[in-house]
């Protein structure tokens, strides 16, 4: 008895110990950006707060974590020590792509999240809808991109949302600490410009999955075809559609299929079990001009709810010709993948749990965060091909 509790305290403290050895091999990848020594030890102290278990994620709760009796210092990390967020922002892409890299089951998943906030004065807040409320609040609204694979998932890039109210009131962007130069952009434009980010830096992914906030976005499905980069996107019950010689609703589309034309499938497993639907897809005419690479093509998937067939969900893919109903039902499902991200990172790593005010500062804390979420990620899919292999006997 004795023996085998020894074993297993032995177990455990190597594991303690290789979860620090990745810490530090985290941090060491980005000390580079952070010139005085003071602030490269804080941002590892920070890492570490925002991996403990304290309840909030706040600049005091945060402060006395990591040992420090005010939070001026987590302050000063946050809105005035000097180092560049993007450029951090680029060795976490490199971080997940390196572990969690996959050119086979690798995916690029678009979406946003909802920062509930009082007042008026935090960069980027108004009133506005977010999914995380379900109506519209007070609120800031940030852009993100999810890298998922067979290995992992994790963010790989972030973007905040400023309303036009903002964008329109210079005075308030200067207070605000906002870059000159920054201008409105929807939140699709945000995402044409982080997904090409992702694609020059080589990120191996084969598909891009995403709402219909993104699917709707004018030029954004013609911008990734003329990539040749496959996409399942969600678009609106009433988006026109050029179908069997005429232009269509989707949902029209929809009615108008015989009961025969639905296949019952799963769109991949969630807290409940099998995600179960019923889908059906049509084909869609083929883009004009198509290069000398794998012939593609374009379809209308279909989705409807089981218990309450009226609900349908619809979306517009692309990729090559070959692509079966299933792979397309198995990456418009991959998108639940990123909800499930934001969940983890608000709860484990305080992702909304903030409290800055400025452009600096929201930037650089949402930046940890999504480093430490990958760090997690990673840890966890080591853990699991670990556990593999000792099933294995390997």
């Amino acid at each position: 008895m004795i023996a085998e509790q020894m074993s297993t305290e032995r177990a455990v403290s190597e594991t303690i110990e290789q979860w620090s050895a990745y810490l530090e091999e985290l941090h060491a990848r980005i000390a580079h950006h952070f010139s005085r020594a003071e602030v490269r030890q804080r941002v590892y102290r920070y890492l570490s707060g925002l991996l403990s278990d304290i309840r909030r994620k706040n600049s005091w709760q945060m402060a006395e974590a990591i040992g420090e009796v005010t939070p001026r210092g987590v302050q000063h990390l946050l809105n005035d020590a000097h180092w560049d967020p993007d450029a951090v922002r680029d060795d976490l892409r490199e971080y997940v792509v390196e572990h969690l890299g996959d050119e086979n089951s690798g995916v690029l998943i678009v979406d946003e999240t909802g920062f509930l906030k009082k007042g008026e004065k935090s960069v980027g807040v108004a009133r506005q809808y977010t999914g995380t409320a379900g109506k519209r609040e007070n609120c800031q609204v940030g852009v993100f991109v999810c890298y998922a694979s067979e290995e992992g998932a994790a963010f790989m890039d972030r973007a905040l949302y400023l309303p036009r109210e903002w964008t329109d009131d210079p005075q308030r962007l200067c207070e605000a600490g906002v870059p000159e130069g920054v201008g409105f952009a929807t939140k699709g434009e945000l995402a044409k410009e982080m997904l090409h980010r992702a694609f020059e830096a080589g990120v191996p992914a084969r598909w891009i999955v995403a709402d219909t906030v993104y699917g709707m976005t004018r030029g954004l499905r013609g911008w990734l075809e003329k990539r040749e980069r496959s996409y399942v996107l969600a678009v609106t019950s009433s988006k026109g559609i050029y179908h069997e010689g005429r232009q269509r609703q989707a949902r029209k589309v929809a009615q108008s299929l015989p009961e025969e034309s639905w296949v019952r499938a799963s769109a991949g497993k969630g807290s409940k079990g099998e995600r179960l639907y019923d889908w059906a897809c049509v084909t869609l005419p083929e883009p004009e001009a198509q290069g000398e690479g794998v012939r593609a093509g374009r379809w209308l998937l279909m989705r409807r709810s089981i218990s309450e067939p009226e609900e349908v969900a619809y979306y517009l893919c692309y990729g090559p010709a070959r692509t079966t109903i299933r792979e397309l039902i198995r990456m418009a499902g991959r998108r639940w993948v990123i909800e499930d991200c934001f969940e983890a990172a608000k709860s484990e790593v305080g992702l909304d749990e903030y409290e800055v005010r400025k452009w600096d500062g929201w930037q650089r804390h949402i930046t940890l965060c999504l480093l430490a979420h990958a760090y997690l990620a990673v840890v966890r899919s080591v853990a699991e091909d670990e556990e593999d292999a000792a099933k294995k006997g390997i």
